[in-house]
């Protein structure tokens, strides 16, 4: 606690709280030796940062701005934030990268440029290797430089020969750092470089202060992007293109936020001299988590932000990503796309939402698709809440993966369409009227991982985990076969035969399951209350995407309402077996299920299966996201 309450005392003293807020504007037209008014505005949006005070208002005009914000101060409650805005109605940029002329062309497609690496001041991308505990693609050197051709990045190559030969499935980058100079090759394919729009990474991060303890800030309506991000490994100091570091009650809202080498928003861990130095292993995360706990993590110094309404895409390693700072956040209604669908490199921490300890976060109503893996809750997932997320065309791996936690965990009213819906390490799992298409077969794990009292950061003990102690209420599983919507490009081969709770046929997972319709080829777990076959009726979905949102066509049975169900509470959820805590709300209040997926009243005496309130028979097309 003792480096915690110095911060503090250095925050104060930086931030001298004033009693009036101000308004500070940013507009290309200004300069930084103005006053920063509405007639006088500054030109960069770190000389607002520097001397905004809590309660004042940084407004930011349209244009590009090439920079990386550190702030100096934060907030001191939420009445009391800095807070970070684009100019209603005006497309405002932020980048971490530059525009770069004076290309040469070597040979055909091949250009290149020299640049003294005076112009890259104290980081240089082009030397600054991708590394770090659990990255595991050791077979050749990634940087965390990239070039931008008119806004979308093209591939680094391990090989420079390869940068002068014919493109054949993208085009190719290669960097070399000497003592006063970096040069890149580039393929640039049937254009002149000089002619477009083409950038290159200079700056780690966009918007991420370098202390910890920068606490109510909203950064909202800009786009974020183009930033050398490094590896973003659970166990070591974690920098996105926009980040928190360790600090609590952030906003960042309304943000398109894109092609992050690494992570796009980072909810993360401080930094140590015991970075990275995990050895790849549970028991070094278990001693990072130890010494977090000792560093004084809890409510009162980290976490509760909220995350909402991004647009979060082309990002290499996560969208949104925290190890052990994201604790009591919300993060809702954001769309997440296109992450790690590159594939240049791997580890262990890549999906759409990745979080390391989400102890009472509430992840609502987001649209996460065409990403490595939609969601992954590693470690300590407690009295949080899954409900309302759609998820689909997650491919690689699986909708949703959750890992080594003890509960109580509950998702409910989701929509996985991927071939794999549920990956389940873990146990105090609930799963209420989900729609689950494809596989779900459970797995053991000999891993012991820590919990806590309720509602806190309070270590009780380290145990075991208890695979299969999960609940399954209500939920509609189908099978994936032969599926019209199902992509060829996935090329990916099912192994077993379970699409519904079949595979827990026996005591190795003891689980409580009542109420589930199955249908096609899932198959229900023996030993269930009021489960409902329906085999003889053809599983058919398809995701339908239009200007204004996407819509789920899908094929229902009325026949799954002639069984009688029941709604579920926290009363009839129970305990979590190994924290022995109830299925409650973050704010300790009873989960009373009485809604569907979109906020509809349910029938409480009899309530359908599924996502949705209502069964309807034959095919029906149903607007499942709102395009912002």
């Amino acid at each position: 606690m003792k480096k915690v309450k110095i911060l503090l005392t250095i925050f104060t003293l930086v931030c001298v709280f004033e009693a009036d807020a101000k308004e500070y504007h940013v507009a290309k037209t200004g300069s930084d030796k103005n006053e920063g008014s509405s007639i006088s505005p500054f030109l960069t949006i770190q000389a607002a940062a520097d001397i905004a005070q809590p309660g004042d208002i940084i407004t930011v005009h349209e244009g590009i701005y090439r920079e990386r914000i550190n702030p100096p101060c934060g907030g001191t409650s939420n009445t009391k934030r800095i807070i970070y805005r684009a100019a209603k109605g005006e497309k405002v940029t932020i980048k971490g990268s530059e525009e770069i002329k004076n290309w040469e062309n070597v040979i055909g497609n091949t250009w290149k440029v020299k640049l003294d690496n005076t112009f890259f001041g104290d980081f240089n991308p082009y030397s600054d290797v991708i590394s770090g505990d659990w990255f595991f693609d050791l077979d050749r050197v990634h940087h965390t430089g990239a070039v931008y051709l008119n806004g979308h990045w093209i591939d680094e190559s391990g090989n420079k020969e390869k940068v002068f030969e014919p493109i054949s499935v993208t085009q190719l980058w290669f960097a070399e750092v000497e003592n006063e100079s970096t040069t890149i090759w580039a393929q640039f394919e049937g254009v002149n470089p000089n002619q477009q729009n083409v950038e290159i990474n200079v700056r780690q991060s966009v918007f991420y202060p370098e202390k910890e303890g920068v606490n109510y800030i909203t950064v909202s309506g800009f786009k974020l992007e183009q930033a050398a991000t490094p590896w973003a490994s659970p166990t070591a100091e974690q920098i996105g293109l926009i980040g928190t570091h360790w600090s609590k009650e952030w906003v960042i809202e309304n943000n398109e936020i894109c092609y992050s080498i690494c992570s796009g928003i980072t909810l993360g861990k401080y930094g140590d001299a015991f970075d990275n130095k995990s050895g790849d292993s549970a028991e070094g995360y278990v001693g990072t988590i130890e010494r977090a706990i000792k560093y004084g993590w809890s409510k009162e110094t980290v976490g509760s932000h909220i995350v909402r309404n991004n647009n979060i895409h082309d990002c290499e390693q996560a969208g949104i990503v925290g190890s052990l700072g994201a604790i009591f956040s919300e993060i809702s209604g954001n769309e997440v796309y296109n992450i790690h669908v590159k594939r240049l490199f791997s580890g262990m921490e890549m999906g759409g939402i990745k979080i390391h300890a989400p102890i009472d976060m509430l992840i609502k109503s987001n649209y996460i698709h065409h990403t490595w893996r939609g969601v992954w809750l590693d470690w300590m997932a407690q009295g949080t809440q899954f409900t309302r997320n759609l998820l689909h065309d997650n491919n690689a791996a699986h909708d949703m993966f959750i890992e080594v936690n003890h509960g109580p965990l509950l998702i409910d009213n989701n929509i996985f369409l991927s071939p794999n819906s549920i990956r389940n390490l873990s146990g105090g799992t609930a799963f209420v009227h989900n729609l689950f298409i494809g596989l779900d077969v459970p797995e053991t794990n000999p891993r012991v991982t820590p919990y806590f009292k309720e509602h806190s950061t309070d270590l009780v003990d380290i145990k075991l985990i208890a695979h299969g102690d999960d609940h399954y209420y209500n939920n509609i599983f189908m099978s994936y076969n032969d599926n019209p919507s199902w992509p060829e490009r996935m090329g990916q081969k099912k192994e077993g035969n379970f699409f519904g709770l079949e595979a827990y046929n026996h005591d190795k997972f003891p689980i409580y399951a009542e109420g589930n319709v199955y249908v096609d080829k899932a198959k229900a777990f023996e030993a269930e209350v009021n489960a409902l076959e329906n085999p003889n009726f053809e599983t058919l979905f398809k995701i339908l995407k239009k200007p204004e949102g996407v819509y789920l066509k899908i094929k229902m049975d009325k026949n799954w309402l002639t069984k009688k169900r029941r709604l579920v509470t926290s009363n009839m959820l129970g305990k979590a077996k190994i924290p022995d805590l109830p299925f409650v709300q973050a704010d300790g209040s009873p989960y009373y299920l009485d809604e569907d997926y979109f906020g509809k009243k349910r029938n409480i005496d009899n309530p359908a299966p599924g996502p949705f309130s209502e069964i309807k028979e034959d095919i029906l097309i149903i607007k499942v996201w709102n395009n912002k």
